[in-house]
């Protein structure tokens, strides 16, 4: 079978295509704002818009990436408490060095 078989409905639709008006295949009937087409402008601050929410949101408490080793029992542990250990790791951490800064300072 060589080629493809033009069917009534594709060349409806190829006909339709043919006689759309020169601005575009939409005309706006001027009844409801939300259907009317945007303008370039609109388009470009929509899109400025979406990239400017892309990615994770920035938090006010920033963290630092580092690279640290744990114990085994202590990692295991945590992971033991399900999704959001490293949050409650870190929450761990923040109530030792607040409650027991002389503390850690000797044992380092």
């Amino acid at each position: 079978m060589n080629g493809s078989k033009m069917t009534t409905q594709h060349k409806a639709i190829l006909a339709a295509v043919k006689k759309a008006p020169p601005g575009g295949d939409y005309v706006w009937d001027g009844k409801d704002e939300s259907d009317r087409p945007l303008t370039r402008e609109e388009m470009q601050k929509g899109i400025e818009a979406y990239r400017k929410k892309r990615g994770r949101p920035i938090s006010a408490a920033r963290k630092e990436q580092v690279s640290v080793r744990y114990s085994p029992e202590v990692l295991t542990y945590f992971r033991s408490t399900g999704e959001g250990w490293q949050t409650r790791m870190d929450a761990a951490l923040q109530l030792l060095v607040k409650k027991h800064p002389d503390w850690l300072k000797k044992i380092g």
